[in-house]
């Protein structure tokens, strides 16, 4: 089945997943590692008594994780995301699927986003894009409230997440290019459903936050620069192709972008919770980002290997990144999630470039 421009987007969302795994799509400098926490060398608590749940929309997590949307629409994605699902749900962590557009719109592999719904995930997000809320051509069919609702029910969804990704538009041959009116249509969400909003690893502004959160966005995803790059997954399929302009666009703009710390800082003053993802490869990273403002971390490409291998190396990964977020809370004497955001820090290299500007 293929979209209005002829592309099998089952087809596509292969590829995505696969470059991903085995292509160099990693963004050129680690942002993370410019934010330095204080270490305190008399903790004075016991690294049994950390508490790392934190409430996040509504619901309790075992820890301040978010596991982004990643897949769905394909085949195989149906093992990855019950193996995603199912170790979210035992390590107590949120999670969101990929974009439903491909079952929502085309009828393609919905199975594959709902075995998500077998799991008691503590917080799930549906997800759809925004181009995709916006008409890209005549007679395009676009996704209103019904359509939402249906992503939500078919995974059992908490939150509707809109994802906006005009970059990567940019680099697909087959992108789409219209962006008017997509502030407007997600203003319309907000009002029958809680909605948030993220980015797909370029950033999102101080600027850009206050429009969404005057049109009524409970919560925003950050995803800034400095992990995966679509731009840089787009160029790889683009020259798969043959498309020589859109395979140069990704090179040129491959760490296009705010970096995920700066983005966070800009946006705590917004007032709405911040998942802080792009990036997030530990759990002092997840620290990291709690101790900048954010109220949860997120990561995507950093478990998806674990994802595409089996259920218990998803489980693994997980459990190792919320102790690493313990070691880190431990050793700065932050025996909750609310402590930790009180820590002191230090911010240095490219990121304070950023922040001095």
């Amino acid at each position: 089945m293929t979209d209005p421009s002829g592309v099998d987007l089952s087809h596509r969302k292969a590829e995505h997943v696969k470059v991903v795994l085995d292509g160099d799509v990693e963004g050129r400098y680690r942002y993370w590692d410019d934010i330095r926490l204080i270490h305190n060398a008399l903790p004075e608590i016991d690294f049994g008594d950390i508490d790392s749940s934190v409430e996040l929309l509504g619901r309790r997590l075992a820890a301040p994780l978010v596991i982004t949307g990643m897949t769905g629409g394909f085949p195989d994605a149906a093992k990855i995301n019950d193996n995603l699902a199912r170790a979210a749900a035992e390590v107590g962590v949120a999670m969101g699927v990929g974009s439903e557009r491909a079952a929502i719109l085309k009828g393609q592999f919905p199975e594959s986003y709902a075995v998500v719904a077998r799991h008691d995930v503590p917080l799930k997000f549906a997800n759809l894009g925004a181009p995709q809320i916006i008409p890209q051509g005549p007679g395009d069919r676009v996704v209103g409230l019904e359509e939402a609702r249906a992503a939500m029910e078919l995974i059992h969804a908490h939150v509707l997440a809109v994802h906006l990704n005009f970059l990567q538009e940019m680099v697909q041959p087959e992108g789409d290019r219209r962006a008017r009116g997509a502030l407007d249509e997600i203003g319309r969400l907000t009002r029958e459903l809680p909605v948030l909003v993220k980015e797909t690893g370029a950033g999102i502004s101080r600027q850009v936050g206050e429009r969404l959160r005057d049109r009524g966005v409970k919560a925003i995803d950050v995803s800034g620069t400095g992990g995966t790059s679509f731009a840089a997954v787009e160029h790889h399929r683009a020259k798969a192709q043959g498309a020589v302009r859109e395979a140069r666009v990704g090179k040129v703009f491959w760490d296009w972008g705010i970096p995920a710390p700066v983005s966070v800082k800009e946006l705590v003053p917004v007032g709405l919770p911040l998942v802080a993802s792009g990036g997030v490869r530990s759990g002092l990273d997840i620290a990291r980002a709690v101790a900048l403002g954010a109220s949860a971390a997120g990561i995507a490409g950093g478990v998806l290997k674990a994802a595409a291998t089996s259920y218990e190396a998803t489980k693994a990964e997980l459990a190792q990144l919320v102790y690493e977020l313990k070691v880190a809370m431990f050793l700065t004497g932050s025996k909750s999630v609310a402590e930790l955001r009180r820590v002191p820090h230090v911010i240095v290299g490219e990121t304070r470039e950023w922040l001095l500007r």
